[in-house]
């Protein structure tokens, strides 16, 4: 008997551990109790997308200052020798001289003689920008007919590379940088400077977008072949 008591009670035992087992096993965790949170497949996905690497600012700056850099070191060779600044202009030479010379050759266009003749000029300049026998009027002009030349090359190369839709901009720029360029001519750049004005009233058309755009383009790229001719004529 006293067996059988003994086993009856380690059974009951049992029991109870096993349903105070089973109910700590229901019982909620409380906030904040050490458990990792849990992050699921879709902010995961979230996240990666919102850090995705994208071009800088700078990156995508680079591009549009690249044609710019041959003529602003043309200009600040003048502007250098007005002041009298030798050293700083034939600098400015020298850079200059290599970025056109380079332009040319990386990006060539029908200008091409004609760019690398202008910048041959500028090069039997160069000595004498520091030999004291160059005044800045000269130099000037010279420099005034290579960025004609460089300025039309780079022009040609944007309309030959297919439509002007949503190039208005860049073709409003070449266009008033070659009027500009033009003043070396004296009066025979009148003409010219004619021209473009006409080409920059077609161009602004482009700029609207649409079957407008479209109806200008066939009549804007006659008209800068018009400046282009001209200048192949001037040089």
């Amino acid at each position: 008997m006293k067996t059988i008591r003994v086993e009856w009670k380690a059974l009951l035992l049992s029991a109870t551990l096993l349903a105070t087992t089973t109910a700590l096993a229901q019982v909620p965790a409380l906030p904040g109790a050490g458990t990792a949170p849990t992050t699921s497949p879709t902010s995961v996905r979230g996240a990666i997308q919102d850090t995705a690497i994208t071009p800088s600012t700078a990156q995508t700056g680079a591009a549009a200052s690249t044609d710019s850099l041959p003529d602003a070191q043309l200009d600040k060779a003048v502007a250098a020798l007005e002041k009298g600044d030798k050293a700083a202009s034939a600098q400015a030479l020298q850079t200059g001289i290599a970025a056109v010379e380079a332009e040319a050759q990386q990006k060539p266009s029908s200008f091409k003689d004609k760019i690398l003749s202008q910048v041959g000029k500028l090069k039997t300049l160069l000595p004498l920008i520091t030999g004291g026998g160059l005044g800045a009027g000269v130099l000037g002009k010279a420099v005034g007919l290579t960025k004609l030349a460089s300025g039309a090359g780079r022009l040609e190369n944007l309309v030959s590379a297919g439509s002007l839709i949503g190039k208005a901009s860049q073709l409003s720029s070449g266009l008033s940088g070659l009027g500009s360029a033009m003043s070396v001519l004296g009066g025979g750049g009148s003409t010219g400077k004619s021209l473009v004005s006409t080409a920059l009233s077609g161009v602004s058309k482009l700029g609207q977008g649409g079957p407008l755009a479209k109806a200008a383009e066939p009549a804007v790229k006659s008209q800068i072949g018009s400046v282009l001719n001209f200048v192949k004529g001037a040089l």
